[in-house]
């Protein structure tokens, strides 16, 4: 399993969400704490406002639980709650132009790809240069290829779950990924290319 990802599939999600439709607040509780984590570093990656972030997921739980008796009881569990996330997001930063003092990121141009590797892979100097210029390429693809790339390397998401995240076909998921590889393949000697596709593919 690869170990950067950080919203692994809870195996008794989908039983917590049954629990939850039915109106278990204690089931309610464990979905909400077991996936705040992971979707905060999703949220993270639209806003730097962390605060905004942290209120949006709330009033993601609070949505779901007023509508529990209207929602999918197939919805598969790890999707929904990070498409949920990014539409109430989206709404929020377009509908604002400021939280606080900062600006909030326009959401056509704004994916920050910054990320941390676990200390194994970091032990030595060669290969944190190799993660840095990762970082730099990955930074340099536009938003929705590098929205893709986080969701199927990091979040270890199907293109069919990508497809229901970001409200696109499978067909232009699978698309953006191939220019996406490309260009990191274009770029990145192939000793770096294959680093990657070992620690991030595999």
């Amino acid at each position: 399993m690869n170990p950067s990802s950080f919203f692994l599939e809870v195996p008794d999600d989908r039983r917590l969400w049954q629990d939850f439709l039915a109106g278990e607040v204690g089931a309610f509780e464990k979905l909400m704490s077991g996936n705040f984590r992971a979707l905060f570093r999703y949220g993270s990656k639209f806003t730097k406002d962390r605060e905004f972030v942290k209120d949006s997921i709330q009033d993601l739980f609070l949505v779901l639980w007023e509508k529990r008796e209207n929602l999918n009881p197939d919805a598969a569990v790890k999707p929904y709650l990070m498409a949920s996330l990014r539409r109430l997001m989206h709404r929020h930063i377009t509908s604002r132009a400021w939280v606080g003092n900062e600006p909030l990121a326009d959401e056509e141009s704004y994916f920050d790809m910054e990320f941390s590797v676990e200390h194994e892979y970091i032990e030595h100097e060669s290969t944190a240069v190799r993660m840095q210029y990762l970082e730099k390429l990955l930074q340099e693809l536009p938003r929705r290829q590098k929205e893709v790339v986080y969701l199927k390397f990091f979040q270890e998401c199907t293109r069919e779950q990508i497809s229901e995240i970001m409200a696109i076909s499978p067909q232009t998921v699978s698309n953006l990924l191939q220019i996406a590889i490309k260009h990191l393949k274009t770029h990145w000697k192939i000793e770096f290319f294959i680093f990657f596709l070992v620690h991030f593919l595999f």
